[in-house]
């Protein structure tokens, strides 16, 4: 199948993390805060939620810990309609990631707990498990590729799904912390890359798998021109050049009063695919995408403030033009 054709069954196998989130009340610092809101996080788990909260179907493939806080994650799943027929219990020293931060922007803070984290112990055998028959395309994170099994178990997944006549979507999303080095992160993030149909990333993800952040836009101009269907190249408030069809298609952001500034890149990768499985063009996706962006960056928490339809068609009637790239 082409690569909108599998994008339009929305309906999607997500392989990647899911972890717990701990937030602060609107404007609160964690060092004196004594209550914290506890919900799903994960990019690909917010993903997944991002999804089926616009309408489409969403399964995630990880491993979560054997234990209370792994059965909370997987819970949350199950109260965001994603399903977890494919997450792994798993015993032993691993535990779910847990992200601790603060719902303010200026002086923000966000503290990640990946020590031996639970979804890197993902397997070969696990991906081997799934029936990518069923579903539209593959989706995944870059941090899914930062450790072993994991790694190897994604590339599999990829080869699986190629094989099944998936699509492959990847959204770049590097997270110095979680990988050995720079130099493995730039080596097997660029190799994703040349194997996946869509790429989104922004301008510091492209320039460091191009060796540098001028050099970053080249980067995603030969990916679209060699490998990949589509092509986002994000830019903070400078919107973001998408790159389809032989076209490089330029649209602005949204401008709202931000809450926090974690959640947009995984609210906006849900609503590019909701929209394009939607029938929309690339370009109205991508608003689109930016829009669901805003909504959530003005929201405490990530999976809980992803919009449902009703809301982002409330947000695109009340903000009808998106600024321009400069």
């Amino acid at each position: 199948m082409t690569v909108l054709e599998g994008i339009k069954q929305n309906n999607f196998v997500i392989v990647g993390r899911v972890g717990m989130d701990l937030f602060t009340a609107p404007g609160g610092a964690t060092e004196t805060s004594d209550s914290f809101t506890a919900d799903m996080g994960g990019s690909s788990a917010n993903i997944a939620a991002g999804i089926v909260k616009l309408g489409g179907k969403a399964a995630l493939v990880t491993s979560v810990s054997d234990d209370a806080v792994g059965r909370f994650c997987t819970n949350k799943l199950a109260h965001y309609g994603v399903d977890s027929t494919y997450v792994k219990p798993i015993g032993g020293e691993a535990r779910n990631s847990l992200a601790v931060y603060e719902s303010r922007v200026e002086d923000h803070q966000s503290v990640i707990y990946r020590n031996h984290a639970a979804d890197f112990e993902m397997t070969v055998e696990d991906v081997e498990a799934v029936d990518y028959a069923s579903y539209g395309a593959l989706v995944t994170a870059g941090t899914v590729f930062a450790a072993e099994p994991s790694r190897s178990a994604a590339f599999r997944a990829f080869e699986l799904a190629r094989a099944a006549g998936l699509p492959i979507i990847f959204d770049v999303d590097y997270r110095p912390y979680s990988w050995p080095s720079p130099q493995v992160a730039e080596e097997v993030l660029s190799k994703a890359g040349a194997l996946s149909d869509v790429i989104v990333g922004n301008d510091e993800e492209f320039g460091f798998m191009a060796g540098g952040i001028d050099k970053g836009l080249d980067k995603a101009r030969e990916l679209a021109a060699s490998s990949a269907s589509i092509v986002v190249y994000k830019m903070g408030e400078h919107g973001a050049i998408t790159f389809a069809d032989g076209q490089e298609l330029r649209t602005g952001i949204y401008p709202v009063t931000a809450l926090k500034p974690t959640g947009a890149g995984d609210s906006f990768m849900a609503g590019l695919l909701a929209s394009i499985a939607d029938g929309h063009s690339i370009k109205d996706a991508v608003l689109r995408g930016s829009a669901c962006a805003a909504i959530v960056v003005a929201k405490p928490g990530c999976a809980p403030a992803m919009p449902f339809p009703a809301d982002l068609e409330a947000f695109l009637a009340d903000h009808p033009g998106a600024t321009q790239v400069t």
